[in-house]
């Protein structure tokens, strides 16, 4: 059997989409279990907006999620180039080739004449005008030369195209109902459809996967296959992720509700990129009841067979604790390696070997949902002085409060055994001389010690920080 040649083509327009990588994930799963080839294939026609730096953020985008292509841009292969733009005598080749036998057209109908023969209808009917075939039966006789033509797919008047989808199953749709649809614009630049066509016939794809937006297109792609004399792939299409309140993720309304959309977003703020990998895997896929997976289990557990057909909306909470639970599985030296480069982002400068970082690191690994949220709960421990939350000043630092974390800062200074054991059992043994209870001190001291009513617990705390700061710390907010 042949092994699957599977393709993620991204448009250079901007960023790489979240739901643009989910199809590439889809894609490179397949191709890694089953052996086969994942391609990157740029599609740069959009001339208007594509950009070389927009082509690298995505190629940036990918190889940060670790999503490694096996032929495309900067990989090269025996199918390239990979860009579209490189490839127009490929498309006009194919293209002139449909018109000599009849099964497209050169149409020079213009723009105006289009839009006249539009307005002539109701005003209702006008977004479900179609053309109207101005151009199909004409000859070479009919050419006009020197003027601007495009050239028009001759679709099937009769008959029903149909495929069946590996995840929506066996859609059909009536010919009769698709347009002799533009295939090559006058500048000699390919539309969608028709440069997607030849690029997956010339580049021996076998599976296209991609989002069920682009169902409506399929039928066509099927029509071009068969006319180009390819071989049709299978398709899968995969439902949508929407936003919180099932709109289509644009990045204006998904920004509106708190939702990042690039994909570098999720870089700069954090993510590590399986957390993120995992989170997107299950829109639209399912394995059981299991809802964390390592890459390898993503890789070993993938089929076409558990993708639902229901749109999916992007559930913020549950995006954070995946993330969360995919850092509490790094070893606590590469969480310590991964979050530094956040503390900067938190105010804090600190040598990458300082003693400090790696303890201070594991304090708040299993209390964050991404790294830049685990710098900011760990830059107190180097900063030189802290600034007091007011109102947890006015709410715990009272006269009574005050003259405990003075006590408490005497018994720290007196400490011969400075471990977090060691501080621990200090600690009890002063609150039973005194008959007091941890939350008796448990509070004024975390805000005098962090600045802050919430942190990792005490102990850790005061052992992290050492003897010399956490005591002067504690006589700074008791006013000592």
């Amino acid at each position: 059997m042949t092994k699957p040649r599977v393709r993620f083509a991204p448009s250079p327009t901007g960023y790489l989409h979240i739901g643009g990588a989910r199809t590439a994930l889809f894609n490179w799963l397949w191709a890694r279990k089953t052996g086969g080839t994942f391609v990157l294939r740029i599609e740069d026609t959009d001339q208007e907006r594509s950009t070389e730096a927009s082509t690298k953020v995505i190629i940036d985008s990918m190889r940060w999620l670790g999503l490694d292509w096996d032929e495309g841009p900067e990989v090269g292969g025996p199918y390239g180039p990979y860009f579209q733009m490189q490839r127009l005598a490929l498309y006009a080749e194919h293209a002139n080739r449909l018109v000599s036998e009849g099964k497209a057209y050169r149409c020079y109908a213009t723009r105006e004449e289009i839009d006249a023969l539009r307005q002539k209808l109701p005003e209702k009917k006008r977004d479900g005008f179609v053309y109207p075939h101005l151009w199909r039966d004409k000859t070479e006789a009919d050419w006009i030369p020197g003027a601007p033509y495009v050239i028009r797919f001759k679709t099937p008047l009769t008959g029903t195209t149909e495929f069946v989808d590996k995840v929506f199953g066996s859609i059909k749709t009536q010919n009769s109902v698709i347009d002799d649809f533009v295939i090559m614009r006058s500048d000699g630049v390919p539309l969608y459809n028709f440069g997607a066509v030849v690029d997956d016939v010339t580049m021996d794809i076998t599976l296209v996967a991609r989002g069920s937006d682009h169902i409506i297109n399929t039928p066509k792609q099927i029509l071009l296959y068969q006319a180009v004399g390819g071989a049709v792939p299978e398709f899968a299409h995969l439902p949508m992720m929407l936003t919180p309140d099932g709109k289509k993720m644009s990045k204006r309304l998904a920004e509106q509700q708190g939702i990042d959309v690039p994909v570098e977003r999720y870089r700069e703020k954090g993510w590590v990129a399986d957390g993120l990998l995992n989170y997107i895997a299950r829109f639209g896929w399912s394995s059981g009841d299991q809802e964390i997976f390592t890459r390898d289990e993503l890789i070993e557990k993938f089929d076409w067979a558990h993708c639902g057909t229901n749109d999916g909306r992007y559930d913020k909470k549950k995006s954070l604790w995946v993330s969360g639970e995919h850092l509490k599985r790094l070893t606590d030296e590469d969480f310590a390696a991964k979050v530094y480069p956040f503390l900067a982002g938190a105010g804090v400068t600190v040598a990458a070997d300082d003693p400090r970082l790696l303890p201070a690191a594991r304090t708040v690994k299993t209390r964050s949902a991404r790294l830049i949220d685990a710098a900011e709960a760990m830059a107190f421990y180097f900063q030189d002085a802290i600034t007091l939350d007011p109102a947890a000043v006015e709410k715990f630092l009272t006269d009574e409060a005050r003259a405990n974390l003075r006590a408490l800062a005497d018994v720290l200074d007196a400490l011969p055994d400075f471990t977090e054991a060691g501080i621990g059992a200090a600690i009890e043994a002063w609150l039973a001389e005194r008959g007091f209870d941890i939350k008796t001190v448990a509070q004024p001291a975390r805000v005098a010690l962090t600045g802050r009513t919430a942190s990792p617990g005490l102990y850790e705390v005061i052992a992290v920080l050492g003897r010399d700061v956490a005591v002067r710390r504690l006589r700074s907010a008791a006013g000592a």
